[in-house]
């Protein structure tokens, strides 16, 4: 499907400001809509939502249906008299400009604690019935994940294969008594996810008030340590023990010279279809009630995807194998209507994956910042953009433009030096730039290209370096942890890019722009 023309920025929940030492759905998330209106913006894209496990990473959660419960605002818990002003003392030790996971997680676990305590003291019927009516409304995912969490708290932490048996291989009998005897920590974790999406559902509807659409991305692959895999390991390519006999990744590319070793299962994709792709359509449906748009994460992999042997260390070893993408597709279409997908089409990219983007109306994505290593053929190139693409200056897998203008051979590529000088020169001469105004001329290039959709992260609007990089592809620590500082969204800079949003048509809210036939 093609989208209208307009323009957004990319930021995750986490690198918001405030004083919780995370970015959460209070108060600046509300400040950050009020900005993104006032600079003429109508999208904003966020990564993925889901509880946070191994590396902290967004694309390894516990669950692919449950919330990240440390982005639940505790101001706002305050106001529901969930939490006293006094609950918060300590906030003050967080440092404001990046997220240090552990402290951070150790606080938020603590003042959720109290919030479940204090409803399960409290007389307000109305709470109560809010809580109970969402319990039910979720039961499909819900109470699985809420009884995984509360084991593995149980467990400290081991991931579910290395459990008893019994409840490894989700013995009735094991399950039944497990529920028993952890009911208060089950319960706990359900209440958890009551918050989330009780003040997640609040603000996507302060974004629709106001005229913005949520863009959201769905993981190809989920973490093996999950709720969904241990809940599901018919699904999976696992072997009699548990173990993934195959793992997902990507063979060596622009990011690292020995490919990408994610790690995450393989889907049995004949099992998934004898089940007419009924896991894939609840996840999907269950997606469309939280955000807008999905941009689909590696959709090549739903050609084929990169099966690495389970024991390898690099990503080297590996080989294609083909998907169902399109039955998949096909059955979702026809079980949800339109689907609004982005398509991730980044990397080694084959006819058959591009026969399925294009048959199915997905846009791909263009990166302006992998334009200027080739030839004035290279996609990438805003002049040889279409109409129906998503058009970024880089992704969260991406230095920001300011970083990798100014970047050396071997930081986080495969470039050498002559390569990267090459590159810098060509970008300067196609953009008529100078080092100084990079980042803007990046956005505006963006902006007045043909493409439909052009997204921005919100390191690039504000002219950041490396230290703002949000994710290096292929390495371990330091990664999700950037935030903004809470002075940095000026007039200045919102003045700056609302004129050149409106200058070319991408305020959807004052000009409507039809493509010729």
């Amino acid at each position: 499907m093609s989208f209208p023309r307009s323009s957004g920025i990319l930021l995750h929940p986490t690198s918001l400001p405030g004083k919780f030492g995370i970015g959460d759905l209070g108060s600046e998330a509300y400040r950050f809509i009020d900005f993104l209106v006032a600079s003429g913006q109508s999208l904003w894209q966020v990564l993925p939502l889901g509880p946070t496990g191994y590396g902290d990473s967004p694309y390894q959660c516990f669950s692919a249906f449950a919330g990240n419960a440390l982005l639940i605002s505790p101001e706002r818990l305050v106001q529901e008299n969930l939490l006293s002003n006094e609950d918060l003392a300590g906030a003050s030790q967080f440092p404001a400009e990046r997220v240090d996971f552990g402290p951070v997680i150790e606080f938020k676990t603590a003042l959720l604690a109290k919030a479940f305590l204090r409803f399960k003291r409290t007389t307000d019927t109305a709470l109560r019935s809010d809580f109970q009516t969402f319990c039910q409304q979720a039961q499909a995912w819900l109470d699985d994940y809420a009884l995984f969490r509360a084991l593995k708290d149980s467990h400290r932490g081991a991931v579910w294969n290395r459990w008893e048996t019994p409840l490894a291989q989700r013995d009735a009998t094991a399950l039944a008594h497990a529920r028993g005897e952890l009911r208060d920590q089950v319960d706990a974790q359900k209440f958890y996810q009551y918050l989330f999406f009780k003040q997640w559902s609040a603000l996507k509807a302060r974004c629709h008030e106001r005229g913005i659409r949520i863009v959201g991305d769905i993981p190809i692959f989920v973490a093996y340590d999950s709720a969904d895999v241990w809940c599901n390991p018919h699904l999976f390519k696992l072997d009699e023990h548990g173990d993934p006999r195959v793992v997902a990744g990507v063979p060596p590319d622009y990011f690292s010279k020995t490919g990408q070793l994610w790690g995450n299962p393989i889907y049995d994709w004949e099992r998934m279809r004898k089940h007419g792709f009924s896991w894939w359509i609840e996840r999907m449906r269950a997606t469309l009630e939280t955000i807008d748009l999905v941009r689909m994460d590696h959709f090549r992999g739903f050609a084929a995807s990169w099966e690495v042997p389970g024991g390898d260390t690099t990503a080297e070893r590996g080989r294609w194998v083909k998907v169902p993408g399109r039955e998949l597709f096909t059955q979702m279409k026809r079980a949800l209507g339109e689907l609004p997908i982005i398509a991730e089409d980044l990397g080694v990219i084959t006819p058959d994956v591009e026969a399925l983007r294009d048959d199915f109306g997905f846009p791909g994505m263009r990166i302006l910042q992998f334009a200027f290593g080739g030839d004035p053929r290279n996609q990438d190139l805003p002049h040889n953009y279409h109409h129906n693409v998503v058009v970024y200056t880089g992704t969260h897998d991406n230095d920001t433009t300011a970083g990798w203008f100014n970047s050396h051979a071997g930081e986080g590529s495969t470039r050498d030096a002559v390569q990267v000088e090459r590159e810098r020169r060509f970008c300067l001469q196609y953009l008529d730039a100078t080092s100084q105004d990079i980042h803007w001329k990046f956005i505006r290039t963006l902006s007045a290209s043909v493409a439909d959709t052009a997204i921005v992260p919100l390191q690039d609007v504000l002219g950041l370096g490396t230290e703002a990089r949000m994710n290096l592809p292929a390495s371990f620590g330091g990664n999700w942890t950037w935030r903004y500082m809470s002075d940095a969204l000026t007039g200045e800079v919102s003045d700056k890019l609302r004129k050149m949003t409106e200058l070319y048509a991408r305020d959807i809210k004052k000009a409507t722009v039809s493509h010729p036939q």
